[in-house]
């Protein structure tokens, strides 16, 4: 299983309505692809001194799997437009680890 881990920054005032961009379009839309092999999204928020970190951590079963969804430069991070609108910066790029132990 491969882990993808990335992250993105919003200020106070754009922080809720990233959130909610996320888990009702773009968590949506990727779900309606059928990604083969694509296992699940993890969404983590933390207030930071300069706004809210919000971390995505993707579930897919082989890098095949991650190539599916973000294309041949799979560790280009993948952010739609309106996305960029509402973050003060985020990752270019997204880690990718090879899964070594899961809980039960």
């Amino acid at each position: 299983m491969i882990s993808r881990v990335w992250h993105g920054w919003t200020n106070r005032d754009n922080a809720d309505a990233y959130e909610e961009l996320l888990r009702t379009e773009i968590f949506t839309n990727i779900a309606k692809r059928s990604i083969p092999g694509f296992r699940g999204i993890h969404l983590l928020r933390k207030d930071v001194d300069d706004g809210v970190e919000f971390v995505t951590i993707m579930w897919f079963d082989t890098l095949d799997s991650v190539r599916a969804f973000a294309g041949e430069e799979y560790e280009v991070a993948v952010v739609p437009p309106e996305a960029r609108q509402l973050l003060s910066r985020f990752d270019e790029l997204s880690a990718h680890y090879r899964v070594i132990e899961t809980p039960d």
